[in-house]
């Protein structure tokens, strides 16, 4: 089914297909008012280049509550060893060219140059945002994603050291909830987010989360001067 010429309309959700698994649309654009228009009715584009943009919404849905996050007692004492430095919006750029990068073993990324645009131009806005983790001075982890209302929704992640992204993951977990943030989409399941505490949600109850969460106030902004510490030293297991 085609997307509208109307930057804020959606086939519902509800009409995504069983296979392939939540593919909803495709066509349309980039354009801010219909990204965020997009993730508040729980759909989000995934698509390789040249093909054209396609719109999807799979079901069941994966989501971190940010207080089911995990920490195993291995992954804690790896943690503490790393002496990660993390940040928040220092560097978006970055943290989007990285997760764009072709990864070991793939044949290329689905995240296009139209993708990285639009992502910068909600960053600009004040929609989405990084959480960086720094070795020094150098980029060892990010993760990006779109901020409405109360949920994050978490779009890409990559590493560069081993375990680097787990930490930005802990990280940026942190200081959602910090941050009042009630739940964060990950959009299609996975054993790595599974670890973490990921589990998932019919897509008719992640849907109501959405209508319920997605209306709670939070301006859009920059958080890059909200959040830097190093984590090393807090980082304990959790059940």
């Amino acid at each position: 089914m085609p997307a509208s010429g109307d930057p804020t309309a959606f086939p519902p959700a509800e009409k995504a297909l069983r296979e392939p698994d939540g593919l909803l649309a495709a066509g349309g654009d980039l354009q801010p008012q219909r990204l965020l228009s997009a993730y508040v009715r729980g759909i989000f584009p995934w698509y390789d280049e040249g093909q054209p943009i396609l719109w999807w919404s799979p079901d069941p849905r994966a989501v971190l509550w940010p207080e089911d996050l995990h920490i195993s007692r291995r992954l804690a004492r790896t943690l503490r060893k790393m002496d990660l430095r993390f940040s928040a919006d220092s560097a978006f750029d970055a943290v989007i060219e990285g997760c764009a990068a072709p990864r070991a073993k793939s044949r290329g990324t689905w995240i296009t140059r139209d993708m990285v645009d639009a992502y910068r131009r909600l960053h600009e806005m004040g929609w989405a945002h990084a959480f960086e983790g720094w070795l020094g001075d150098d980029l060892a982890a990010g993760l990006y994603g779109v901020a409405i209302g109360r949920v994050f929704f978490a779009e890409s992640m990559f590493t560069r050291v081993d375990d680097a992204s787990k930490a930005v993951l802990i990280n940026a977990v942190d200081y959602l909830r910090a941050r009042s943030f009630e739940l964060i989409d990950c959009q299609v399941r996975s054993e790595h987010l599974y670890t973490l505490g990921a589990t998932t949600l019919p897509r008719g109850e992640f849907l109501k989360q959405l209508k319920r969460l997605c209306a709670r106030p939070d301006e859009p902004g920059n958080w890059r001067l909200d959040h830097e510490r190093f984590f090393a030293s807090d980082c304990t297991a959790r059940p």
